[in-house]
């Protein structure tokens, strides 16, 4: 009979050869989610006000500006500032590095957007739930300002942000346009095949600049300030189940601040 050698470590001594913390040597996932829906807020302040620089922010939302400007560097978040003019070739105006136009950009400042299923815009969010993450992916409508799609998971990744398309895509059609900003997901080759698939064009935000997808994080910033402490669901499926009772609730007896009606009636009201 063999036996199995176990071998403990005394990981001070170990952090010590290594001249590392002892924290350092455990995997801290809860801390990359946490910094993560610190992004979120921060990209929701911006979205009002896009030239707020971290001491702005931490003002706003309460906290350390040292912990705001540590997560803003982490991802690339930068406030909006005027630049003198400089030389740009031509092709690559409203382009993202990614190569992928930023078509909503035109329309929006040309209010161009004139009829349902013109552009959808596309963004997820992290939904903190008995000291865990779920993640809730959205798409809406920027004509009638529905959430038209919506996906829920345990995991950010392609899948998340390809079914909230899927669920948007059965329940309204196809869109003209899908915009999002260049997170991985969306950037993803199932979301960008998906999209080309159902026969849409594909767009994106500018790199670190959230504002430029400001409905749908406007949208996440209002359901959570009124969603209140989500761990009163004693079940997961009763917070999945409130979640969709808010959309409906928002799409259907909610009236829009800008549109002074509906999101469900203003679409009624433009279909042939």
């Amino acid at each position: 009979m063999v036996r199995s050698l176990t071998i403990k470590v005394n990981k001070t001594k170990l952090a010590k050869e290594l001249g590392v913390s002892r924290s350092s040597l455990y995997y801290k996932r809860i801390r990359e989610e946490t910094d993560l829906e610190l992004k979120r807020q921060i990209e929701a302040v911006m979205v009002d006000h896009k030239d707020y620089g971290h001491k702005r922010i931490a003002l706003d939302l309460r906290m350390g500006h040292n912990r705001i400007r540590r997560v803003m560097k982490k991802y690339g978040l930068k406030p909006y500032r005027r630049r003198f003019n400089r030389f740009i070739k031509k092709k690559d105006i409203g382009k993202a590095p990614t190569g992928i136009p930023n078509l909503v950009k035109p329309l929006l400042e040309g209010k161009l957007i004139v009829k349902p299923n013109q552009v959808w815009c596309t963004d997820f969010t992290y939904i903190k739930y008995q000291g865990k993450f779920i993640y809730m992916a959205t798409i809406i409508d920027l004509f009638t300002r529905e959430i038209v799609g919506v996906n829920i998971s345990r995991f950010h990744n392609r899948f998340l942000v390809v079914g909230a398309l899927e669920d948007a895509v059965i329940h309204y059609g196809v869109p003209e346009i899908v915009h999002s900003d260049q997170g991985s997901e969306y950037d993803s080759e199932d979301f960008v095949a998906f999209v080309k698939i159902i026969g849409a064009k594909i767009s994106m935000s500018d790199k670190g600049s959230p504002w430029q997808n400001g409905h749908q994080e406007s949208f996440f910033g209002h359901f959570k300030q009124e969603a209140g402490d989500l761990n009163r669901f004693k079940m997961l499926g009763e917070l999945i189940e409130y979640i969709y009772q808010q959309v409906y609730y928002y799409n259907n007896k909610r009236i829009h601040s800008v549109l002074k009606m509906k999101p469900s009636e203003k679409r009624k009201r433009h279909t042939v």
